[in-house]
């Protein structure tokens, strides 16, 4: 198993930091770049505890889905997408969100099991790591830079 584990802070209460990591069109926005869309399940807006979405976006040249549902919430402070369908072994993304004088600290911490037998070890180690911690890293970008201008817009 691989564990990835990211910390970015963002001028803004966690309450908006946190709608604008799980909304649909926001996630879509920061993946742009694999082409990324929700196809099924909830397709814009914010999704909730129980609900799922299925994406269909480009990774490695291939169009590939992967449907996650949100077994867990406890809202403004911590949530989980887990992968009920799609190309791993196991996918299981924990979001963590904590304020401290109006910064909140996101925490990602993202596990996931390659398939692909004993070819799915090099894989992971040679692309799908830093593949994956790219992906992260952007979307997060997006996600401080939509909670920052929503915060500085709110009174």
């Amino acid at each position: 198993m691989t564990t990835i584990h990211l910390t970015t802070k963002i001028k803004a209460p966690k309450n908006i930091v946190f709608d604008a990591s799980r909304n649909i069109d926001t996630h879509q926005l920061s993946a742009s770049s694999s082409k990324e869309k929700a196809i099924a399940g909830v397709t814009s807006g914010l999704i909730n505890l129980n609900e799922t979405v299925t994406w269909r976006g480009k990774h490695f040249g291939f169009y590939l889905t992967h449907k996650s549902r949100i077994p867990v919430m406890n809202l403004y402070d911590y949530f989980v997408d887990e992968m009920e369908e799609g190309n791993f072994k196991s996918f299981k993304h924990r979001h963590y969100f904590e304020e401290i004088n109006g910064v909140t600290i996101m925490t990602d911490k993202l596990q996931y099991e390659t398939p692909f037998g004993i070819f799915g070890k090099p894989f992971d180690f040679l692309f799908l790591k830093k593949h994956l911690t790219n992906f992260i890293l952007e979307r997060n970008k997006v996600l401080k830079k939509v909670s920052e201008t929503k915060s500085s817009k709110t009174p």
